[in-house]
Parts: C-alpha cells; sequence; structure tokens
C-alpha cells in the first residue's frame, strides 16, 4: 500500500518510519511512504503557506493552493482515499482502520495545521478523520496514528496473523488480561486457571474476563456487543 503523506513536518516522521514494524514493513515493501512538502509548491520567496481568515478571527489558515498543487503532484492509484486529519471527522476506530487495509492501495493523508485549512480543501478530500474529541497543534501526530493503525493490518506486518484477531475492539470487546513469566511476581500470582494446560477453561475464562473488563471500562461497548449480538441472534432465528 502506498502512503503519501502532506505535511509541513516531514521530519516529525523520520523515527516512526525507522523504528519497529513499520521499519519491517517498509523494508519489506508491505507499504510506501512517501512524504510531500506543501512549501515546496508556494510561489513566493517566503513560501508561504498560511494566511490570515476572511472576515476576521484569531490565528492563520493554511492556503488551498500548495496543498492542491501538493496532492495533484501524486500519482492516482486505483482505490485511492484523500484523508484530511481534521478534529471534525470520523473518529479513528479498528473497523475504520480494517476498512482502509483491506479496501484500499493508496491512501493521501494531509495534515493540518494552524487553525486549520482552507474549506476549499474539501473538494480534494474523500474523508475528514480525527484522533478523538480534543485538539493538537497539528494532524502529523493523528498521521502517524493512521498509518501505523493501518500498515500493522497489512498482510506480512505482523508474524503471527491470529494475533490481530485476538485483541481489543476486534469482537467488540475489550482484550482479556494476560501474563507472563514470573508465576509469582511480588505477591502477584498468575490465575490458576492459566497454568492448568485446560484449554477448555481457559477459552472460557478469558472470554468472561472479556466480557467484565469491558463492563468495567466501556460499558458503552458493552451495550453495543450486546445489541448486536442479540441482532445476530434474531436473524438467525428466522
Amino acid at each position: 500500500m502506498r502512503f503519501d503523506i502532506v505535511t509541513l513536518f516531514p521530519d516529525c516522521f523520520t523515527s516512526v518510519l525507522s523504528s519497529g514494524l513499520l521499519a519491517k514493513a517498509l523494508a519489506k515493501q508491505i507499504a510506501q511512504v512517501n512524504l510531500v512538502n506543501p512549501r515546496d509548491f508556494t510561489n513566493d520567496k517566503h513560501r508561504k503557506v498560511d494566511d490570515e481568515p476572511y472576515g476576521g478571527g484569531v490565528g492563520m489558515l493554511m492556503k488551498p493552493e500548495p496543498i492542491f498543487a501538493a496532492v495533484e503532484s501524486l500519482p492516482i492509484l486505483p482505490q485511492r482515499e484523500v484523508i484530511l486529519m481534521s478534529p471534525q471527522g470520523q473518529t479513528i476506530n479498528q473497523p475504520l482502520l480494517r476498512e482502509l487495509a483491506t479496501n484500499y492501495n493508496q491512501l493521501v493523508v494531509i495534515c493540518g495545521h494552524y487553525e486549520g485549512v482552507d474549506e476549499r480543501v474539501l473538494h480534494l478530500v474523500t474523508r475528514e478523520v480525527s484522533l478523538g474529541d480534543f485538539i493538537l497543534t497539528g494532524g502529523e501526530i493523528p498521521a502517524m496514528a493512521l498509518l501505523n493503525g493501518v500498515v500493522r493490518l497489512l498482510p506480512g506486518t505482523v508474524a503471527k496473523v491470529e494475533s490481530l484477531t485476538a485483541e481489543s475492539f476486534e469482537e467488540g470487546l475489550l482484550d482479556y488480561p494476560q501474563y507472563t513469566r514470573p508465576a509469582n511476581f511480588r505477591g502477584w500470582k498468575v490465575p490458576d486457571v492459566l497454568l492448568s494446560g485446560n484449554h477448555a477453561a481457559i477459552a472460557q475464562w478469558r472470554y468472561e474476563q472479556q466480557i467484565q473488563r469491558t463492563s468495567d471500562r466501556r460499558p458503552d461497548l458493552l451495550e453495543k456487543w450486546q445489541r448486536e449480538k442479540e441482532d445476530k441472534g434474531d436473524k438467525e432465528d428466522k
């Protein structure tokens, strides 16, 4: 998959792209990341990419011309999505990441800055995406989160494919508690069932823990999971 990141601060991505699974995915050519700076598409000596908003207001807006020129300089692959990282967008979640990883082979990601972008940039955009209901100084950190979340789902990035399905949010519930050696650390013991070797009992314990943990930490998710489970049962009965 090809990622084109339109950003005023390409250096922000240096460490992210050279570390961990992302670096391995790039080395194996599972993903390709191209960083594009809108300043390279300006026509004035100051490489100006922002200006004051019409009608007054606090702060500056990113101008449309450099962003349009940056995006239009890119190749257009089939199944391309142009994403604006924006606090007004769709919140990133696991279904969204899986949709992007499955249905697209090019993601163009525009990182906003200052007070945002000129509204006309939305004519380029096919989707707005947000990291959550809060404001950051720019779209780079949300873009890194999106990039990481999508790339790890691409075939070949994670060695054990089953680990992608046995984790929080994949089945609508939070993940179950997990333990490793030692079996007793400072008096905190690993649950006996995990040491029993009884795989059916372990599976049942993990399932119960998922429900309990989701109830304790994310009752909204549990309610949604129960509702979807009931709807599925109703359909199967018909």
